[in-house]
């Protein structure tokens, strides 16, 4: 019963996910993100390898891969900031690292819930710009296991929000 409660769980973000991007990224929705894992210590997201996704040697393009990286984070920090919209996240910078040809559906794990709920209560309480280095591996499980085919490093940048801002 746990596990049906729990897919029920996952289809169900999967869905609120597609209809935010499409609403404010509609770039993330047309490459059909799936959540595969979400609690608030870590997240899995799934995106296909298909016609949208390949590049011409068939295998997952850069720029499909980068964006799997940061919805990866962002699901994350969104579940995060649910009943609390104090601060306002933006991503600052990002650096990869491509180790291996993406030839299959690629699951972008982050597993930097803590830390990025730090980072949301240290920009509540200093009031500041506040800067988190997260991490995110990207793997083809059905192709390579566990081994990634990218490493990806992402800081992220949280602001309290202004008094005036809705």
């Amino acid at each position: 019963m746990e596990a049906a409660a729990t897919h029920r769980s996952v289809a169900r973000e999967t869905l609120r996910l597609r209809g935010w991007s499409l609403r404010h990224i509609p770039l993330l929705f047309f490459l059909s993100p799936t959540i595969v894992a979400l609690d608030t210590r870590r997240v899995v997201v799934r995106v296909p390898l298909n016609w949208r996704t390949k590049n011409h040697l068939g295998s997952m393009y850069f720029g499909a891969l980068c964006t799997g990286a940061d919805c990866a984070v962002a699901v994350l920090a969104l579940r995060l900031l649910e009943g609390r919209r104090t601060v306002s996240p933006i991503f600052k910078e990002m650096r990869v690292e491509f180790l291996a040809r993406a030839e299959g559906d690629v699951h972008f794990a982050c597993e930097e819930g803590a830390q990025i709920q730090a980072l949301f209560e240290r920009a509540e309480s200093t009031g500041e710009r506040e800067n988190a280095l997260l991490r995110v591996a990207a793997t083809v499980p059905e192709k390579l296991g566990a081994e990634p085919v990218a490493r990806f490093e992402m800081t992220l940048s949280v602001k309290r929000r202004s008094a005036s801002r809705p």
